[in-house]
């Protein structure tokens, strides 16, 4: 089934508004009317960009990703979105698109492909550690609003 898997980044408008209702899914708060700009946004603010995932002319799977660098892991592919349609999962789409990630990663010179989830996402977890990914580490969050001494 993935050999029918086409994979190319967004480059036009059009190409990231088609990822819309995919990404939705993963991220349902993300207004239709404020996603291209948002998109744009970002990718001028950190490189982020979408790689969208077609069966038959129809996106089904989409990352949001950036190639970044730091301190503690290099060079690497950063994972910001990776969803599947629901209606497309279990068809090897998640892991043609993560495939096509390591990929770029390794043509721009990565040491490393590291990506965030919700620890509600079982579904998910059970994914990455099939695809022979490690848990490394736990990520820490604080909302600001809710700060009042600092």
């Amino acid at each position: 089934m993935t050999s029918d898997i086409q994979i190319q980044t967004a480059e036009h408008d059009d190409d990231i508004m088609r990822c819309f209702p995919v990404i939705q899914e993963l991220r349902p708060h993300v207004r239709e009317d404020k996603f291209v700009s948002q998109v744009r946004a970002q990718s001028a603010q950190c490189g982020y960009a979408l790689a969208l995932a077609q069966l038959d002319g129809q996106v089904v799977g989409v990352a949001g990703f950036r190639i970044t660098e730091n301190l503690a892991w290099g060079r690497h592919v950063f994972v910001d979105d990776l969803v599947t349609a629901a209606a497309a999962r279990s068809r090897g789409v998640g892991s043609a698109l993560l495939h096509w990630l390591v990929r770029l990663g390794k043509s721009e010179g990565c040491g490393q492909l590291h990506l965030d989830s919700g620890v509600q996402r079982h579904d998910a977890h059970r994914f990455y550690l099939r695809e022979r990914m490690d848990i490394t580490s736990h990520h820490f969050a604080l909302s600001l609003a809710t700060v009042t001494n600092g």
